[in-house]
């Protein structure tokens, strides 16, 4: 913090100085950037290329005690500047300079200088080229994540169009062709029903690391009777029977299991199906209703074990009121698959292997000694021959995270770093990040190229993952062109600090070569970046991509537990806010989606009233009273 004397008003012509040497260094810098670069943009994408490489130079420096001088006299402090550098600089410049009775020095000829219309204007174009028109009642638009329902029901597309979604987004990660037209065909006459346009993302899955599968556990049912607070039963467990072309759709039955055909077609009400659980103790259960054709309703008085393999009788009552055992032995079906539990803790030891076998739990003795250290496989990871001792490995969203130990024939032995206490499960198909490791993935993989022909006819928009490098562009816009598809707009997701580095040629590489625009992942930028930088590093990509005019998604976990919980927190909705600074905001599938597209919907429309970018909107306060 500056003290009085520091703070104190320079002379005029000492910041006029400071300001013009700046500006000289802005003009050779940006110049320099341009020159070496081996692309070469025309018309809007060149003056956009230009500003760029002038915030570029401009950042270079330090501006902070330049900035509170030029606030000191009431002048701009450069901070609002992004996208339109020189215009800015030589304003202040002009300010200055007549009030220090002088006169700036000349501007050369060729150097391009972007207006703050102009700036607006094109990132308004762009926008619209990836959104479509803005809808009215805010300027921010809103992409939802479309869940497999949305191919199922019609009505969903119906009331996410009216709860005000201007983009749906499918990862190609999930469901499949089919299940993604009727999705694409549902959007699209929901959003033409209401008279409006809905583009369509779709992501590619890309080279996303993640766990293998896990090996089975035996496929066992533990049917618990209901008790109160002190452990004393309350009534049966109620327990869904089905025929074997019976459907479980709609039911709510925690336990469900499915009848051979035989026993589904002699049973009745009042009958008994009688067994010897696991355990050897004698069961039964009690059909009590047969509410529609082919689903019986049964109770179990008793805790009971049940597998696959346990022989069940069918009892029914005689004329004297006993029970008189069935001709035949039956088994039930239906029991839900599992996975083994891998369960590690602060301190374990696991196994990262890059070989095609299950992942199993750790094996102990009897005295508690880890005899084999828990595995799992890893999917979509190469060789792992990048990856080296001491190296960081977060898995599941950054849910667990470890280090290193040592390399081995058989894969890379982890120490577990971070889980919670009380240890954590990992289960398949988690996420896994390398964030000081290169892998060498490739950019697109088989299925990527697969999905891209469906993209290219049905979609608006193609979302690149893990986006590294201006090669990584170029092999999808090479993929593009080979498809005749040079219209469609491209995303590229910044998703590591290797994307974030090289985020200025990413976006110099892109300009008027595709429509595009940049999405901010940040779950995974989280985890490789960790929390503590993840708000510093999203605002310097806001910031580069407004100086380029390229449009932002702001993405991962928008009122997540909104979504998923159905409540929300009040950070989520601070989070919310800042989403107003990016030209979209993205919300994930959940079961309360529609809340969370109403509620975020509301606060863009009111942060909207208030703010623009990082630029404060100053109307009449609403604890005034003046205000809606």
């Amino acid at each position: 913090m500056m003290n009085a004397e520091e703070t104190e008003r320079q002379p005029l012509q000492l910041i006029l100085e400071a300001l013009e040497h700046l500006h000289d260094e802005v003009l050779s810098e940006s110049a320099r950037r341009l020159h070496g670069h081996h692309r070469t943009a025309h018309g809007k994408a060149w003056r956009s290329a230009a500003n760029l490489a002038q915030y570029l130079a401009l950042r270079q420096h330090d501006l902070r005690d330049l900035q509170d001088q030029l606030a000191l006299h009431g002048l701009s402090s450069l901070g609002r500047c992004e996208g339109h550098v020189l215009h800015t600089l030589n304003a202040v410049r002009a300010a200055l300079a007549r009030m220090a009775c002088t006169t700036p020095s000349e501007e050369p000829d060729d150097a391009p200088v972007v207006t703050p219309v102009e700036a607006r204007n094109l990132l308004e174009a762009r926008t619209r080229q990836l959104f479509g028109e803005h809808p009215g009642r805010r300027r921010t638009r809103i992409m939802v994540t479309l869940p497999t329902v949305a191919a199922e029901d019609p009505q969903f597309s119906v009331r996410l169009i009216a709860g005000g979604m201007d983009c749906a987004r499918i990862n190609c990660a999930h469901d499949d062709a089919e299940t993604w037209q009727r999705m694409i065909d549902n959007v699209r006459e929901a959003a033409a029903a209401a008279g409006q346009r809905c583009s369509i993302l779709m992501d590619l899955a890309g080279r996303k690391p993640r766990t293998g599968p896990i090996a089975a556990a035996p496929c066992v049912a533990h049917i618990k009777p209901p008790r109160d607070a002190v452990g004393r039963p309350v009534g049966p467990a109620e327990v869904l029977l089905l025929a074997p072309d019976a459907s479980r759709h709609g039911s709510a039955q925690r336990y469900c299991f499915e009848l051979p055909a035989e026993l589904a077609g002699q049973l009745q009400v009042g009958d008994r199906l009688g067994f010897d659980d696991t355990r050897g103790k004698s069961r039964e259960m009690l059909i009590i209703d047969h509410p529609e054709t082919g689903h019986w309703l049964a109770h179990v008085f008793q805790s009971t074990w049940l597998t696959p393999e346990t022989p069940v009788h069918l009892l029914r009552r005689t004329h004297k009121g006993g029970l008189r055992p069935q001709p035949g032995e039956f088994r039930l079906g239906g029991f839900a698959p599992r996975e083994l539990r891998i369960r590690v803790r602060t301190g374990d030891t696991l196994l990262l292997s890059h070989h095609d076998v299950p992942g199993e739990p750790a094996r102990y003795d009897a005295n508690g000694r880890c005899l084999r250290p828990a595995r799992i496989g890893c999917v979509e990871c190469g060789t792992l021959e990048g990856v080296g001792v001491g190296d960081p490995i977060w898995i599941d969203d950054g849910h667990v995270g470890t280090e290193v130990l040592e390399r081995r024939d058989d894969g890379l032995l982890l120490r577990v770093t971070h889980a919670r206490a009380g240890g954590i499960t990992i289960k398949s198909d988690r996420g896994l990040n390398f964030p000081h490791s290169k892998l060498g993935l490739p950019t697109l993989t088989d299925k990527d190229r697969s999905d891209l022909d469906f993209v290219v006819r049905h979609a608006d928009m193609v979302g690149l993952s893990f986006v590294e490098t201006p090669a990584d562009l170029d092999m999808l816009f090479d993929e593009l062109h080979t498809r005749q598809a040079e219209h469609l707009c491209v995303v590229a997701k910044i998703e590591n600090a290797r994307g974030v580095q090289a985020l200025p040629e990413l976006l110099l590489t892109a300009l008027g070569r595709h429509p595009f625009g940049l999405m901010i992942a940040r779950g995974d930028l989280a985890v490789e970046l960790g929390g503590e930088r993840l708000s510093e590093i999203q605002e310097e990509i806001l910031w580069l991509a407004e100086a380029a005019h390229t449009p932002v998604v702001w993405a991962t976990q928008v009122l997540e537990s909104l979504a998923k919980q159905g409540a929300v927190s009040r950070p989520e909705l601070s989070d919310a806010v800042l989403g107003q600074r990016a030209e979209c905001v993205m919300l994930n599938k959940g079961p309360y989606i529609l809340d969370a597209l109403h509620t975020l919907n509301e606060v863009l429309r009111r942060t909207e009233l208030r703010q623009w970018k990082n630029s404060p909107r100053m109307r009449a306060l609403s604890i005034a009273g003046r205000a809606d």
